[in-house]
């Protein structure tokens, strides 16, 4: 009888064991492919921003030097720093917010007449399935002020992409048609997870469409925003291809972004300066988390 029973719970332990690993062999694909594709490109970033490497010789370690030239010197690589990252931010100032609440209104509406709504659900979402060279070469042509249907249509002699502000408007309506797609999905699952008890009950207190919005909707989606409102500022920060193809950095350098810099130090013509292109990005990813942290903060103090 001992024996039986030492043996049941044997077979029981080993059961529960076995229960227990199963999510992490689910995970362990995730993990390896995360490990693989970002945290060892991560990890090697920050070690080569304190090198001195032209992606052909050993790097030789330097300490500090890469810093201290592209944060506190008088070198070229410093102004290329202030004024990438002063374009960058920029940049995500005037775009982040259409990116949020277009998507955002989109969804609303759609939710409110869900007749057409998977129609033009697909057709908004649509964009985001291109590559940025394919849109960008749309969008390029639209914008032609010789032949472009833009001016064409409107009688203008407007050099879209040649003249401030001109430029960074094409370039953020760019953005927004190629992203609304992804996190108006998202906000519309967010919106068909309410319960419809809640607008009744707001409809017997006489509330309006306004009052119900601001405060059932946004409430309800509050985790669902700040997850779009985090993600889309990184991808802003990021941004490269639109500038690049678009007004190539111009005019004047004004779209010029700190990514168009680090891109061309490291791989642009000449000898290679990966220890410095690498320093530049990690000192954008240091500003992306403090920009996130800020965010998390002021949108989960009460969440």
């Amino acid at each position: 009888m001992d024996s039986t029973t030492t043996h049941v719970a044997a077979g029981a332990k080993a059961q529960t064991r076995r229960k227990s690993s199963k999510p992490y062999l689910y995970l362990l694909p995730h993990l390896v492919i995360f490990t693989i594709f970002f945290l060892v490109p991560l990890v090697f970033g920050i070690y080569v921003s304190f090198t001195k490497w032209d992606l052909v010789r050993t790097p030789r370690f330097v300490g500090l030097q890469n810093y201290q030239t592209i944060l506190f010197s008088n070198s070229t690589f410093h102004t290329q720093l202030v004024e990438g990252l002063r374009n960058t931010l920029w940049f995500v100032l005037i775009s982040v917010p259409f990116c949020i609440l277009v998507p955002l209104l989109l969804a609303v509406a759609l939710n409110a007449k869900p007749k057409f709504g998977k129609f033009f659900q697909g057709l908004f979402y649509l964009p985001s399935l291109f590559s940025i060279s394919a849109v960008v070469i749309v969008w390029t042509l639209i914008f032609n002020p010789n032949y472009g249907p833009l001016n064409s249509l409107f009688h203008l002699n407007q050099v879209w992409t040649g003249t401030q502000p001109w430029a960074w408007m094409t370039i953020v309506i760019v953005t927004i048609w190629w992203t609304i797609g992804g996190n108006m999905i998202i906000y519309q699952a967010a919106l068909n997870g309410i319960p419809k008890d809640y607008y009744e009950a707001a409809d017997i207190d006489g509330a309006s469409s306004w009052e119900k919005f601001l405060h059932i909707t946004l409430p309800s989606i509050r985790g669902q925003f700040l997850y779009t409102l985090v993600t889309t500022t990184i991808a802003q920060f990021n941004i490269y291809g639109q500038p690049l193809m678009m007004t190539n950095g111009g005019p004047n350098g004004s779209t010029s972004v700190l990514m168009m810099y680090i891109q061309q130090n490291a791989f642009g013509a000449g000898q290679s300066l990966a220890g410095l292109a690498s320093a530049m990005a990690v000192v954008l990813g240091v500003c992306i988390l403090i920009v996130s942290m800020i965010q998390f903060y002021f949108l989960r103090r009460d969440y």
